[in-house]
């Protein structure tokens, strides 16, 4: 079974999950998304939000594929780019963090590991970018009916999900909490071992890298 990480771009902004691919939940504040479902044109809205991020900002979100197949996505941003961030009771997000807005692994391939695989995909890519933590919020009921929010049922993910990835909660909340991951926590052991071996050798200068190194001699010892 094969699996690879993809950066979203508007050409895999087609692999999201159809009900995904309409949603501006996230994307549009409360009454713009509720006009433009009800009236407009939510794919286009997307596509755009999608391509004005891409431009100004860079890299907003990670696609994962199992044997070819796209298995789950996450979308994150700087909180100035998600005007429904504003609308939850536990923000705003701290200065020095992007949100994670949407986390969601196709129930086929739910417990294989996807949902941490795509948030250390998330991690090293804000880690290159001088970002040092990931916040989200959290449902902390979800799966729930709830009559007067029903897109935040699928549209934020569960708070146990969060927490499964690493995620601590930083501002309580009985419904929506909000949760934060220190970057370097998301990263697994080996990136660890590789970024710590980049600095070493970064500090090494070249006569020490090519020094050769003086071969150990072996004692035997004597007995009596």
């Amino acid at each position: 079974m094969s699996r690879r990480l993809v950066n979203l771009t508007l050409d895999t902004l087609e692999d999201l999950p159809r009900p995904c691919r309409q949603c501006v939940y996230w994307e549009l504040d409360p009454v713009s998304a509720e006009r433009a479902c009800a009236t407009g044109d939510p794919g286009l809205e997307k596509e755009a939000w999608v391509s004005q991020t891409l431009l100004e900002w860079g890299s907003c979100g990670k696609l994962a594929y199992v044997d070819g197949m796209p298995a789950g996505f996450v979308m994150y941003a700087p909180p100035a780019y998600v005007p429904r961030s504003m609308a939850f009771p536990t923000s705003p997000v701290s200065a020095d963090a992007a949100l994670l807005t949407t986390a969601k692994v196709v129930p086929a391939f739910v417990g294989g590991g996807l949902g941490r695989m795509l948030v250390q995909g998330v991690a090293r890519d804000l880690t290159k970018r001088g970002i040092k933590a990931i916040e989200a919020f959290g449902d902390a009921k979800a799966g729930e009916r709830d009559d007067d929010d029903e897109r935040a049922g699928t549209c934020v993910a569960p708070v146990d999900f969060f927490l499964s990835v690493g995620f601590k909660t930083i501002r309580p909340h009985p419904r929506y909490p909000r949760l934060r991951l220190e970057l370097r926590t998301a990263l697994s052991w080996k990136s660890d071992v590789e970024y710590a071996l980049e600095k070493l050798l970064g500090s090494m200068s070249p006569e020490t890298l090519l020094r050769p190194v003086r071969p150990v001699t072996a004692t035997r010892s004597v007995e009596n």
